[in-house]
């Protein structure tokens, strides 16, 4: 999908790269700081206020509006993500609060989650030891539509939750002396749950469903088609440059996604922060194997790619 970028862009893997960059280079690019993340995230959660009152206030047509706050709701995730690496903010107690309160609306306790996400880093495409890939990507029509619609996403996370709350997390990729850790963490998102439920059904309200629970389900179909991109069709090799895809989008999504469609920077180097992944791209983009115009092309060329059923 990338322009050809001569033989010797083609001989070059990430720690090749990496190895390129001067040490003044490595900590102009890894610098961490508080303001950026806190600017991007006043911005995220104000649209999602302001959207979420507007909700409330029922204009006509608010079941758009809907739609949009679980686009905005869903695309927490990336704070969240950012926040597991700890380079959204310099400081660790912001990192530690916003990936709790991330993590609680997406139903992604962040103890859990950092260990499976740093194992899909150690074992990028590695079909027997990345985590992301214990469910394969779509290979046909119906299992390409199943996957967008997020029920897979749901069912998984629900399940994940119950069982580390019974104390039964048995995964590789955590550590034996992580497990009591991520059981509490686990019991405390059930018993904050519950209390909201019970005291949504005592008030007799249904604010929760119709500005949190409803719109995440809508929206949780835009972040796997978004998702998918980062490595869908992408080599099942160790080299980052490869197994990993670079999207080239507007600024409203690279906005909205905390500049992770620079997927292929985050993984070369995921100690650089989201607000420096525009200037790390300067370094890496010649040397980029999968990159796409946008989502739309992406997922034009996936569907064109899927096994038809007899």
């Amino acid at each position: 999908m990338n322009p050809d970028h001569g033989d010797q862009a083609d001989t070059v893997d990430h720690r090749a790269l990496l190895g390129t960059l001067t040490s003044a280079e490595r900590a102009a690019l890894s610098a961490r700081r508080d303001l950026p993340g806190l600017l991007r995230l006043a911005g995220h959660t104000g649209a999602i206020a302001a959207v979420g009152g507007t909700i409330l206030l029922g204009p006509p047509l608010w079941p758009l509006l809907v739609v949009v706050q679980g686009i905005l709701l869903i695309f927490l995730f990336t704070p969240l993500h950012e926040t597991i690496h700890g380079t959204a903010f310099r400081s660790t107690w912001l990192n530690a609060v916003v990936a709790h309160a991330t993590g609680f609306l997406l139903l992604l306790p962040p103890a859990w989650f950092r260990y499976f996400h740093l194992a899909h880093h150690r074992h990028t495409q590695d079909p027997e030891q990345d985590p992301e890939l214990i469910q394969p990507k779509p290979e046909t029509p119906l299992a390409y539509l199943r996957h967008l619609s997020g029920i897979p996403t749901w069912w998984s996370q629900c399940r994940t939750l119950l069982r580390n709350a019974s104390g039964l997390c048995d995964d590789v990729f955590v550590p034996r002396g992580a497990r009591r850790r991520i059981t509490r963490e686990a019991q405390a998102f059930l018993a904050a749950y519950a209390v909201l439920a019970i005291g949504s059904v005592a008030l007799g309200s249904g604010t929760l469903l119709v500005i949190w629970l409803i719109p995440v389900l809508l929206g949780q179909p835009f972040l796997r088609a978004y998702l998918l991109a980062e490595h869908g069709r992408c080599a099942f090799v160790a080299n980052m440059l490869e197994n990993s895809r670079t999207t080239f989008t507007s600024r409203l999504m690279r906005l909205l996604a905390w500049n992770m469609p620079y997927h292929t920077e985050h993984h070369v180097w995921p100690a650089v922060p989201f607000h420096r992944l525009p200037e790390f791209h300067r370094y890496t983009q010649a040397y980029l194997r999968e990159t796409e115009q946008g989502y739309r092309r992406f997922h034009q060329r996936y569907v064109r790619s899927l096994r038809r059923p007899r």
